[in-house]
């Protein structure tokens, strides 16, 4: 397995054939691990001895605590961990136990974990670090785990020394949304179901994918990239191991950026990849864009990957065909699979060779059933609808789940009276509509108000609960417009009782959703109705439609305030676009200063405004922006000098002052006079050491300052005010890496302690100064004979910058709500799960 694109590279090649300990059928591997320069091996004997210690030791907690069984008479263990050796291993060991798991992703909102703890009750819990939500549960650490199986035997487990599984021989629990509610107050809140999934069930739509689609020859990798907690993981993770192929672990910020993950599936010569339609759409748009030095529009892009299997979303024909004008036709199947956790992701497919079979389509079928299932579309008294008519789909099989966790929902789970075998003696109902045509199968909608974002099943009834649930909300009705396709968006429709935005309104659904459920909020005067009093959805639809779709000039909607008149026709072309992109979904004015992603822009329509730039002859990536023609700005930098102060001193303060990402979360108590202290306590040594700088504009203005340390010769000051909490936080994540990991001694290590650039700056002046201070910081550092530059950024777009542009390795990565200060308080308490710090090295 490798991890790509992080520190930790590492192989996993499994033996074909599988052998079965303890009824568990177990695939230990060849393991090759590479953490920077150091390469670790696993070889299949050392894995297997491993997953074994692991697994007593969780056999023996469980019992020496006489942890019990959850409701189900399962033993369940969670795992909170990025996809890793570690995780992989992990899992061994839980099903090596006798027990079966349950991925909790790191980024779920507190509320959520706690509602999947408290309903299926895990034994224990593994993670790699503790959340909010995981702090009073029952588990530990991966390390103190591995630590704690040193003293255990390498030998396979035992009958008797495993966990003994009652009921399922149950391997996974995966949660999903569920359509019912369970009661508060006066309200009725959705819930998100635990699906119960047997090793019997994962066996069967494995072995249908390895005589459907078989590994070639030539295939020597797959792809693990979707979360652990999304049941596409599973064929991901064990269809490779199953076959003697290595795993290419894709951390999630690469699937957001096409141009990585291009990068990454050409270097490995990936065969197949499964992937939502939006990211296929994303790759389509990177791949036919005519950006010099790229692969993009280069014949042999992505010529080894024949097999694209499309799940998650609607497959619409418009994207289909747009495949297949990129890659030639009975070259490369494209597929749709059908499914959902509970029918363990797929349960039909249909495959896609080139155009002809779209030409009188307007939609791509889901197909025919996968091996030993069976799919029905009856109608309310469970007869079989005609050909042609529309019914609603059961499926039925050795594809189907064993219900949810604590039984809830059964009559999604019903008998089966058109059975005659056992083995489909038990009928899923999918809840979404469908029709035989032409010998194959057609989706036609959803039976209630669930839809599909990015792969994820969310109910809309959920959403509009949320929204409803907010002060001053009186009425919401939240709707899918054009789902699948280029435009589709979430939608909440409001009527308010106080005077509350659209953008507030939005803030308050981040607390309260995943990032995929926030919908765009619209303020309404009035809810249409159809004569009947029911509320008029398409109505909505239509009026939304309507202006997104209108040739939009934007004259209110764009402000050219502040671009340079040299810069004005390519401003022209970039914000006419962006609107264009954007539509009614540009959430503020566009103007040199809006942030495209807080505006309305995400991953995908970000590829689609490259896209259309391209066209117009402006090109650019992620990684760097330019304008055609644009001259490059020219600053000079000098060290530090003592008539330099009141200059640092005022950037520093605008720039951090109300606006810092820790900062923000100690106010009111942090005040201006605070970095006077602070630049008072560490001028003078700031000054002697010459390691800072400051950088001049052409017009000889001082624009940005670099403040630098050499971090084993750093000065002692006592911080009076609340900044003081920052830096005992940054000590306590600084310091265990500085101390124990970085080349010691002094002249070693280069601290890049804080930038900061003059308030009066433009956003791309802005930017271009970071660079030029980030070259120069470099520059001394290599003049002076550091081993390389320390610092620790806060900030997601710093933490992007430092990884994906100045080739800084994160060493230390946490969550900040988590720390705990001298004082016993958590002062970043407040800070979302999300807010990190990560600290960062760069050797030169």
């Amino acid at each position: 397995m490798y991890n790509a694109p992080s520190s930790k590279n590492f192989s996993l090649t499994c033996a074909s054939t599988p052998r079965v300990l303890n009824n568990k059928k177990v695939y230990p591997a060849r393991v090759h691990c590479l953490d920077g320069d150091i390469l670790n091996r696993y070889t299949y004997k050392e894995l297997n001895e491993v997953s074994n210690r692991v697994a007593r030791v969780l056999c023996d907690t469980i019992r020496n605590n006489n942890l019990a069984r959850n409701n189900d008479e399962d033993y369940i263990i969670a795992v909170s961990m990025q996809p890793s050796d570690k995780l992989v291993i992990t899992l061994l060991a839980i099903w090596k136990c006798g027990a079966a798991y349950l991925p909790l992703d790191p980024s779920f909102p507190k509320p959520r974990v706690e509602h999947i703890i408290q309903e299926s009750k895990p034994a224990l819990i593994i993670y790699e670090e503790a959340s909010s939500a995981l702090l009073d549960t029952k588990g530990f650490t991966y390390d103190i785990l591995l630590e704690l199986s040193s003293n255990y035997s390498n030998s396979n487990l035992s009958d008797n020394e495993s966990l003994e599984q009652i009921k399922d021989d149950l391997a996974i629990v995966l949660y999903t949304s569920g359509s019912t509610g369970v009661p508060k107050g006066k309200r009725c809140i959705n819930i998100h179901l635990r699906v119960r999934l047997p090793h019997k069930v994962i066996l069967n739509r494995l072995q249908w994918q390895f005589k459907t689609f078989p590994y070639s020859v030539t295939e020597k990798v797959g792809v693990f990239k979707t979360s652990l907690t999304f049941v596409d993981s599973v064929s991901e993770i064990w269809g490779p191991l199953l076959n003697g192929l290595a795993i290419l672990v894709v951390r999630k910020a690469i699937t957001q950026d096409p141009e990585k993950l291009v990068i990454l599936l050409e270097k490995y010569k990936i065969e197949r990849l499964v992937l939502v339609p939006s990211l296929l759409r994303s790759l389509l748009m990177y791949l036919q864009l005519q950006v010099p030095n790229v692969l993009q529009k280069r014949k042999d892009a992505l010529s080894c990957l024949k097999l694209w299997v499309c799940s998650g979303e609607t497959l619409v024909v418009s994207l289909a065909k747009e495949f297949y004008k990129y890659f030639p036709e009975n070259e490369y199947k494209l597929c749709n699979f059908y499914g959902s956790t509970e029918i363990m992701g797929d349960v039909t497919y249909h495959v896609i060779t080139g155009m002809d079979q779209l030409r009188h389509q307007d939609k791509v079928p889901i197909g025919l059933p996968i091996d030993n299932t069976i799919i029905y579309i009856l109608d309310s008294n469970y007869r079989p609808v005609k050909t042609g008519e529309v019914g609603e789909l059961f499926a039925s099989g050795q594809n189907v789940a064993a219900g949810y966790v604590n039984g809830r929902d059964p009559e999604k789970f019903v008998e089966n009276p058109l059975a005659i075998d056992p083995l489909f003696a038990k009928l899923y109902r999918t809840g979404d509509f469908a029709k035989l045509e032409k010998g194959t199968v057609f989706y036609e909608g959803r039976t209630d108000s669930q839809i599909k974002i990015r792969g994820h099943r969310v109910d809309l009834s959920e959403i509009e609960k949320a929204v409803t649930s907010i002060d001053g909300i009186e009425k919401a009705i939240v709707l899918c417009y054009q789902p699948g396709e280029i435009n589709q968006a979430l939608l909440a429709f409001v009527l308010t009782e106080t005077a509350i935005t659209e953008h507030q309104i939005e803030e308050a659904l981040r607390k309260k959703l995943t990032s995929y459920m926030v919908p765009q909020v619209i303020i309404l005067d009035s809810i249409p109705l159809l004569v009947n009093g029911k509320i008029d959805r398409q109505s909505l639809l239509k009026t939304y439609g309507n202006v997104n779709n209108n040739d939009i000039s934007f004259q209110n909607g764009i402000d050219y305030k502040g671009v340079p008149k040299d810069q004005m026709h390519a401003a022209v072309a970039l914000f006419e676009t962006v609107a264009s992109v954007l539509g009614k979904g540009a959430r503020s004015t566009i103007s040199i200063d809006a942030n495209f992603y807080n505006i309305g822009g995400n991953s995908l329509n970000s590829i689609f405004t490259i896209t259309a730039l391209s066209e117009r002859g402006y090109h650019i990536s992620k990684k760097n922006a330019y304008l055609n023609g644009e001259a490059e700005h020219v600053y000079t930098s000098e060290l530090l000098k003592d008539e330099y102060k009141e200059d640092v001193l005022d950037m520093i303060t605008t720039s951090f002052y109300e606006k810092a990402d820790l900062e923000q979360w100690l106010m009111p108590n942090i005040y201006v006079e605070d970095y006077r202290e602070l630049v008072d306590a560490i001028w003078e040594p700031l000054v002697d050491k010459r390691l800072s700088l400051i950088v001049r504009a052409k017009n000889g203005d001082i624009h940005g300052v670099a403040l630098n340390f050499d971090a084993r010769d750093e000065p002692e000051v006592e911080i009076k005010s609340q900044l003081n909490i920052v830096f005992e936080f940054l000590e306590s994540i600084e310091g265990p890496v500085r101390d124990n990991i970085l080349p010691p001694g002094k002249g070693k290590v280069l601290h890049s302690f804080m930038m900061a650039t003059r308030s009066t700056l433009t956003p791309a002046e802005n930017v271009s100064i970071m660079n030029f201070m980030e070259d120069e910081v470099l520059k001394l550092a290599i003049e002076r004979q550091f081993a390389g530059i320390f610092t620790t950024n806060t900030s997601p777009l710093t933490q992007q910058l430092g990884s994906d542009v100045y080739a800084y390795q994160t060493i230390h990565d946490c969550q900040v709500n988590l720390y705990v200060a001298t004082d016993s308080t958590k002062p970043f308490g407040k800070a979302p799960d999300s807010q990190r710090a990560k600290v960062q090295w760069k050797p030169v």
